[in-house]
């Protein structure tokens, strides 16, 4: 499993997201992979997933399906932590 967290740096919500992902590492021990939207990296992910919203949280399966979408809001780190921890 798969936890991407999209945000832009230098907005609103910037120092929030930066907190929740560490956060979300020290309780749970999982990563959450961080991109920005601007990036050639980032652009194709959103283009891929259709994400026009940040921050956004999305939980993809091996796979690449996507499990979860959480856009402008956070989830419970409790959340996040049971898609990060699937296998």
């Amino acid at each position: 499993m798969r936890v991407v967290m999209v945000t832009k740096d230098g907005e609103d919500y910037s120092t929030r997201a930066e907190t929740f992902v560490t956060d979300v590492f020290r309780q749970t021990g999982h990563q959450i992979e961080i991109l920005n939207p601007d990036s050639p990296e980032g652009k194709t992910f959103c283009d891929a997933y259709d994400i026009m919203g940040y921050p956004t949280l999305i939980a993809l399966a091996n796979d690449g399906q996507v499990q979860q979408v959480w856009q402008d809001i956070f989830p419970t780190i409790d959340e996040v932590g049971y898609y990060a921890g699937q296998y």
